[in-house]
């Protein structure tokens, strides 16, 4: 095997791995600043997969990923649990330990709503979706509204920004687009899923994504202050 093999064969190994290890660190960084353990965001990460991603579905019979809600023209609409359940339930468990103040978070969660309705649209064939990089904005909001609304408790920011940007997305885009959506005729059935077909979905990411962004800016600030 030629020198080059071996490095193109290391690198298949190798990469994958480090994609991982990455994402590994942006999710448990994210954890942690909302609170969690690495250990904990492990587990809510791995519930969030194996329930959303539909592999209990073939042992129980029942449809875990994708609970069943409506059917209107043709659209089978459904809430994936990993998608959408689970980060909802996450919110409520963060607003109640953190105390935050009720107006400031429907301030926060309206200001995403109407940004992500915004950058999305119902599409026959997939849902309601979001092109890239406009989906990135309402990851931006979230964190900016957490640093302004939050400006003098900045410890609860991420927890802030979490639900804003979780919750929001959830109704900007399957809320104020599910009429829309229903009025697309079909020729046949298709699934619509609030919180799509597996975790890694526009409310799953901008959650976290704005958590992240929110610690950068929390960070540049201090070193804005410490000079």
């Amino acid at each position: 095997m030629s020198p080059a093999s071996i490095l193109t064969y290391l690198l298949y190994i190798i990469l994958p791995i480090l994609v991982l290890y990455i994402g590994y660190l942006i999710v448990t960084k994210a954890f942690n600043d909302m609170g969690f353990t690495s250990f904990e965001a492990i587990i809510i990460v791995f519930i969030s997969f194996i329930l959303g991603a539909g592999i209990l579905d073939e042992y129980t019979g029942f449809s875990f990923a994708n609970i069943h809600l409506i059917t209107y023209n043709n659209w089978r609409i459904g809430i994936n649990t990993g998608g959408a359940v689970i980060p909802i339930i996450l919110s409520i468990y963060l607003y109640i330990k953190n105390k935050l103040e009720m107006k400031k978070v429907l301030v926060g969660i309206m200001i995403v709503a109407v940004i992500t309705y915004f950058v999305t649209f119902p599409d026959p064939q997939k849902g309601i979706v979001s092109r890239f990089p406009f989906w990135l904005l309402p990851v931006f909001f979230a964190s900016l509204a957490s640093i302004i609304l939050l400006w003098h408790d900045k410890r609860k920011a991420a927890p802030f920004a979490y639900i804003s940007g979780t919750i929001g997305v959830l109704i900007g885009a399957d809320v104020f687009q599910l009429f829309s959506l229903l009025q697309l005729e079909l020729p046949s059935a298709k699934n619509a899923i609030i919180g799509g077909t597996d975790i890694f979905d526009m409310v799953f990411i901008t959650g976290i994504l704005a958590v992240i962004v929110d610690g950068l800016l929390i960070y540049q600030e201090k070193l804005k202050v410490k000079t």
